[in-house]
């Protein structure tokens, strides 16, 4: 395991229980945390056979699962599989799996086949190697499903996220590097934040569908959109799990979304 990757998988572990019980207090009061435009783009998902990798605490797995899917979710970090296991529970899924793997080894041993391959919100940049993930996908696709990915636009991240809501687009951290940046803080925008070594990687629209591309799979769809998962700073929900900054409305992509199919 990479040292960064490792870095990840303890600071993740800290925010395991906050996460946890953010997420099962929010899901005691919404049947899905999913927003409309996953929910529109995966369609009806009974008796779907789906794997959510990246699953961190599983309450879009768990979301998943309401919608008619039956879910695997796939983690890094021991407390999240834990706490997914136990979320799971708390929301009546009983028939939920959950694996503890890092993304870049699960091919060495994971070899069922889904219907649906599923990743969303944050989850990208976490990753080294989006040429070990694209060929995971290939690997756990049957031969008529689909992957799907919603998650930040590249192309926003690239500005500084303490000046971006003034409407100061400085330029931080450039779009065509790919050594991975260093932070001391993990969390924030779903939990308190925590003093933690962590670091993510910088990827471009290319490296994405290029990578999906070389593993064997063909882009059906690719949509932009100039809204957010989250609020960002001075963003306004337009609706659950949707934010936009009026400053940027049709100006600036903040979220992408793909689907691919074998």
């Amino acid at each position: 395991m990479l040292k960064e990757v490792a870095a990840n998988r303890h600071a993740w572990g800290l925010l395991a229980k906050d996460q946890y019980e953010r997420f099962r207090q929010a899901l005691s009061e919404r049947h899905s945390l999913l927003n409309r435009i996953i929910t529109s783009d995966l369609g009806d998902l009974n008796g779907r056979r789906l794997i959510h990798l990246q699953c961190n605490t599983g309450a879009d797995t768990v979301s998943l699962a309401r919608l008619g899917a039956t879910v695997t979710g796939v983690d890094l970090v021991p407390e999240n599989v834990a706490y997914a296991r136990r979320l799971a529970e708390d929301c009546g899924i009983f028939d939920a799996t959950f694996i503890e793997s890092d993304i870049m080894s699960l091919q060495g041993t994971h070899h069922d086949k889904y219907d649906i391959v599923f990743t969303s919100e944050g989850a990208l940049c976490w990753l080294p190697d989006l040429r070990v993930w694209a060929a995971t996908i290939r690997q756990l696709l049957r031969d008529d499903g689909f992957f799907y990915v919603f998650d930040g636009h590249p192309f926003y991240q690239i500005f500084d996220e303490t000046t971006l809501a003034s409407g100061d687009l400085t330029i931080k951290y450039p779009y065509f590097s790919r050594e991975p940046d260093r932070d001391d803080i993990i969390g924030g925008y779903t939990t308190y934040p925590r003093q933690a070594e962590s670091y993510c990687w910088n990827y471009s629209v290319g490296d994405v569908i290029n990578s999906l591309i070389e593993a064997g799979l063909r882009i059906r769809r690719f949509n932009e959109y100039d809204m957010l998962y989250y609020d960002l700073g001075g963003m306004e929900m337009i609706e659950p799990g949707l934010f936009r900054h009026e400053r940027y409305r049709t100006k600036l992509p903040f979220a992408f979304s793909l689907k691919a199919t074998l």
